[in-house]
């Protein structure tokens, strides 16, 4: 499999078989930005900027606060929280803050500048994806070997598979690989939680759980994967 710059990444990625192999993406890009934020990038004027503005979703900033130099969050928080008072909330007590302002506070709280950057370079690493599946015997193989594609990735995934993202000689290939591991999953993880339904059956007291036991565990990493 010949290897560049941009298809290094996706090859480490397809090389594993855990899982999904998008969740994998988002959680590559996740450490990266966590790690990109709170270290040199927190001085870059441009992303200091864009903080700001948009701040930092739940999850991301308690990572941030998790791994990152205190003094780092700190000033990022700084400067996001005076960002929200000088422009948005009212000058005195007694006034009533605009709607515009109610709404641009709303907003702060769905917007996150480590989501954006994410989706952002997920989108581009699935654009390689298309397009070794296209020219790539081998990564089509490795495409084909994957534990599953998981439910919250599965229409991001097929719907960016077009005649213009994938070679039309292999469009129909990618789709039905891609549906056979959503697929393939699903059915296992139904039968997985079924039989283990049956356990409390008192007709089946004392009877081997086998894979069934963590069945509600691996249903809901496929249906909302963390």
């Amino acid at each position: 499999m010949k290897e560049n710059i941009c298809t290094i990444p996706i090859n480490d990625i397809f090389r594993e078989h855990d899982g999904c192999p998008v969740c994998r993406m988002y959680r590559m890009a996740e450490e990266q930005y966590v790690e990109f934020i709170t270290g040199a990038a927190m001085m870059a004027p441009d992303v200091r900027v864009r903080t700001n503005e948009v701040g930092f979703c739940r999850r991301h900033l308690e990572q941030m606060i998790a791994h990152g130099p205190r003094l780092s969050v700190a000033l990022l928080l700084q400067t996001h929280l005076d960002e929200i008072r000088s422009k948005h909330l009212p000058k005195k007590a007694s006034a009533s803050a605009s709607k515009s302002d109610l709404d641009a506070i709303r907003a702060l709280s769905r917007s996150c500048y480590v989501c954006d950057r994410i989706e952002h370079d997920v989108l581009h690493l699935m654009r390689t994806v298309y397009a070794q599946y296209g020219i790539d015997e081998e990564f089509r193989r490795l495409y084909a070997q994957q534990d599953c594609i998981c439910m919250e990735h599965y229409p991001m995934v097929i719907s960016g598979a077009t005649k213009k993202s994938v070679d039309k000689k292999y469009l129909n290939d990618f789709i039905e690989a891609t549906n056979t591991l959503a697929m393939n999953k699903i059915n296992e993880l139904y039968d997985d939680v079924t039989f283990f339904t049956t356990l409390f059956d008192y007709r089946n007291a004392g009877a081997d759980p086998g894979k069934s036991k963590d069945s509600i565990e691996r249903a809901a990493d496929f249906l909302t994967p963390r």
